[in-house]
């Protein structure tokens, strides 16, 4: 076995793995088997094989051993599970056997890094004057000490201690530098830093990077973090497989973060040059700039580039999962979905993966897929996380949305047992009454009336009296005088803003179905839009607004409205609409000055190609007829009548030409002519509607009496009659 062990002690850890498994296979008796094992649990661990260890040591001849109780809480600590490793440390650290100072220093580390650090302390303290273990206790008391911002007493550790190795020596530099830094002498602290990174040779890695963290922290200190992100730079630039270079990127991202405008120079050139997984991360960090820039769709390339890449590191996840709440702001859910689902296989830490989860169940929410979501927010209540309770608020609300009420019952019971908030617990409620509204559940009203009850003094009441209201109005016949009240309810309830907006909403409605005041609905739709400018239900409201003017023919406000809805909703289906109705309202004011608008928005009406954009050429021939400009009206009627305009647009193109043609015989009696064969080109058109035939028969009939053909007029005239 010495044999196999040496490699161990000579600093390749992974050489004597493969010789100890290789031993441990052969036939040994039980004692010899233990001691190998013994051996390959510490080789294990040394060559960042946790896993395997953990596999190792589920042998059952191995479980209630000292020596394999504290290679398996140090495999849990190289996983970060120090959760999982501390009551392993800490049922050690009261044996006497020989892992018993190892494992009080490891409860200190477990504790350190689950946030207990008063009791980390008291960890290290134990082992201060332990000859073997002193000055690395003192080193990591001094650490607690610099985090918990007590300098004097970091001080006098750092002072008393006598490291032996150039490790020590260099760490407590480090840790004087970063005393230095809580003390806000950061000019002091970066020369300490810096002698470390100009003489590395026999400086431990984790040390290394505390120098250079501490550089980029003395900058952030000093507000010159371009200055500080030039160091960390060049530590990429040399070193593009660091183990660490995932927490280098992140440190340089911050300096980033607090810069004007920082370069994206050296991210483009990594991005660019094939070595890995420095490429990786650039992409990653790249994306984050560009994202934080607007720049979305480089953003969105460059995470794909990085789903792609051939490195599969549990490190690469959390950019996955950045891609993927990048996608879920996006609403591209489905994408979201796939990429967790990428992030899962690269084994994540149990936080992130827990993170990846929840994110995944809201992208199926918000998808609409509530039966997915809702069992998936399930599984994450189940588990000890941050995460449970918001995951069983979340899956509550799903059982609702599924309509599944007996499930909801279940899931809040368990959430009010598990110490749920009020509020929360006041959300769901709520929710439960609004959800049955929406759907027309009989149970609504009952469901919003015991939240009333229950959770009287609660800020949401108001959104319940409101959601009664809606009940009243949807009611057939609707209850309008008892929405009224639940609606002065709401107001007296000292409203959410969301109640405030729907109220308002509602009463527009609400008047304007009882009828015979359009002055004060159009006052409620102005007080709403004054009061909250951007509301969801502005574009309604306008809608609204714009038709009772239109209405009442108050044409210039009309056109406002109209034309607000169109430049406020560029992309909606209804700004066509909405620019059309504009140019109505300016056209019917019947001002030249209207009339130059009215052809301006109908021309913008053309631009969108959409279905309205014949009939709106049409109506600027009819404007350009009113200016006296016939010439340009018919060059109009050409156009449409030349396109692919459907045929009533073609119809009215030609009836307006016709009349272009009868109103020029005035001056020019050949024109007449030019009208009948108009006219006649309409009337013989066998799809058109009778109204369009008569219209043009009498037009002809009308050119036939100028011409002086009596006869030919009244026969034209009779068509008509026997029409009818």
């Amino acid at each position: 076995m010495a044999e196999a062990v040496t490699p161990l002690s000579e600093g390749v850890p992974e050489v004597a793995v493969v010789r100890l498994q290789s031993l441990l296979n052969k036939n040994l008796s039980e004692s010899q088997w233990r001691a190998v094992a013994e051996k390959l649990a510490k080789a294990q661990v040394a060559a960042n094989d946790p896993e395997g260890t953990l596999v190792l040591l589920t042998d059952g001849r191995l479980h209630d051993l000292p020596w394999a109780k504290f290679w398996r809480a140090q495999a849990l600590a190289s996983l970060h599970r120090w959760a999982d490793a501390l009551p392993l440390y800490e049922g050690l650290s009261n044996d006497t056997s020989p892992f018993q100072r190892p494992a009080v220093f490891g409860a200190g580390d477990a504790l350190r890094a689950l946030g207990n650090r008063q009791e980390a302390l008291q960890k290290f303290i134990l082992l201060v004057h332990d000859k073997e273990w002193s000055t690395r206790a003192q080193l990591r008391a001094a650490e607690l000490h610099i985090e918990l911002g007590n300098a004097p007493e970091a001080r006098r550790l750092l002072e008393q201690m006598q490291p032996a190795s150039i490790a020590e020596r260099r760490e407590r530099r480090v840790l004087r530098g970063r005393l230095e830094l809580i003390s806000h002498r950061p000019e002091r602290a970066i020369g300490m830093f810096q002698a470390i990174l100009k003489r590395p040779e026999g400086t431990p890695h984790p040390v290394l990077l505390a120098a250079l963290f501490g550089i980029a922290e003395a900058h952030l200190q000093l507000k010159t973090p371009e200055t500080g992100d030039d160091v960390l730079e060049r530590f990429i630039d040399r070193n593009h497989a660091d183990p660490d270079l995932a927490l280098v990127f992140a440190k340089l991202d911050e300096l980033y973060r607090a810069e004007h405008k920082p370069s994206r120079n050296e991210l483009e050139k990594w991005v660019r040059r094939p070595e890995q997984p420095r490429r990786t991360f650039a992409r990653w960090y790249l994306a984050r700039l560009e994202i934080r820039a607007g720049r979305k769709e480089r953003a969105r390339q460059l995470f794909t580039d990085l789903r792609q890449t051939e490195i599969k590191s549990p490190a690469i996840a959390a950019a996955l999962f950045e891609f993927a709440k990048f996608e879920t702001d996006e609403r591209r859910f489905d994408e979201a979905i796939a990429i967790l689902d990428d992030a899962r296989l690269l084994r994540p830490d149990p936080a992130l993966l827990t993170r990846i989860d929840f994110l995944s169940a809201q992208a199926q929410y918000l998808a609409r897929q509530f039966g997915t979501a809702t069992a998936a927010f399930e599984q994450i209540a189940q588990r000890d996380s941050p995460w449970a309770k918001a995951a069983l608020f979340n899956a509550s609300s799903g059982w609702l949305q599924v309509g599944n009420h007996a499930r909801f019952i279940a899931d809040y019971n368990q959430l009010e047992k598990q110490g749920g908030d009020e509020q929360s617990r006041a959300d769901l409620r709520l929710e439960e009454g609004l959800m049955q509204a929406a759907k027309t559940d009989k149970k609504a009203a009952a469901s919003l009336q015991r939240f009333i009850r229950d959770f009287p003094k609660n800020p949401r009441v108001s959104e319940a009296w409101v959601g009664l209201a809606e009940l009243a109005f949807h009611s057939s016949p609707p209850r309008l005088d008892e929405a009224r009240q639940d609606l002065d309810h709401a107001i007296e309830s000292r409203p959410t803003a969301a109640a405030a907006e729907r109220a308002d909403y509602l009463r527009i409605w609400v008047e304007e179905a009882a009828g015979g005041n359009e002055p004060k609905v159009i006052a409620l739709g102005k007080g709403l839009l004054e009061r909250h400018g951007q509301s969801q239900f502005a574009r309604e409201v306008r809608m609204k607004l714009a038709e009772l003017y239109y209405r009442r023919q108050d044409f210039a406000n009309a056109q406002t409205q109209f034309e607000i809805i169109a430049q406020e909703n560029p992309n909606d289906p209804l700004a066509e609409k909405a620019l059309f109705f504009a140019a109505e309202s300016a056209m019917s004011s019947m001002s030249e000055h209207t009339l130059d608008r009215a052809l301006v928005l109908f021309d913008q009406v053309v631009q969108k190609s959409g279905a309205m954009r014949w009939a709106a050429r049409n109506e600027q021939a009819v404007i350009e007829r009113k200016l006296g400009k016939p010439k340009d009206a018919l060059a109009l009627y050409d156009e449409v009548l030349k396109s692919d305009a459907g045929a009533s647009e073609k119809r009215e193109a030609l009836c307006g030409k016709g009349d272009i043609f009868f109103e020029a015989g005035a001056t020019d009696p050949s024109s007449y002519q030019r009208a009948i064969e108009t006219y006649d080109q309409l009337a013989a058109d066998k799809e058109g509607s009778i109204h369009w035939r008569n219209q043009a028969l009498f037009k002809k009939g009308l050119c036939l009496e100028k011409k002086g053909d009596r006869v030919g007029a009244l026969a034209t005239f009779y068509n008509i009659l026997e029409d009818e």
